[in-house]
């Protein structure tokens, strides 16, 4: 019963990188999000070299990050990574004021995102 428990503990290691307030809106970050969910680590790096979109770049160096940990961290065969998991999570808001017409002021929102990459190893 023991054995089968070490194994499921195995199947689930996973490896993390998690990038809170990033000066980005999290709808910018989810289109790029979606290019590489579920990808080899190698395949979305490419991806994200060649993605015309500003969280491309921010994406790119969290995922270096994430594989980082897994090799160092938790001894993964960088060869059998995948992405699990990514999400961006709305984070606080900017609020700054701009004056517009007849002296009133218009709000500006300046958008964060939380943003969490997961990596796991394929099985076989």
């Amino acid at each position: 019963m023991e054995e089968k428990a070490m194994e499921n503990e195995m199947d689930s290691i996973e490896a993390k990188a998690i990038l809170k307030y990033a000066r980005i809106s999290s709808r910018k970050v989810k289109i790029v999000a979606d290019l590489i969910r579920g990808k080899n680590v190698d395949e979305a790096l490419s991806i994200l070299k060649f993605a015309p979109k500003a969280s491309s770049e921010i994406l790119e160096k969290l995922l270096k990050s994430a594989i980082a940990n897994a090799e160092n961290n938790h001894f993964m065969d960088r060869s059998k990574l995948y992405v699990a998991e990514i999400y961006a999570n709305q984070g606080p808001t900017l609020k700054r004021i701009r004056p517009a017409a007849k002296g009133s002021a218009v709000r500006i929102r300046k958008r964060t995102s939380h943003i969490t990459i997961v990596l796991r190893e394929m099985s076989k």
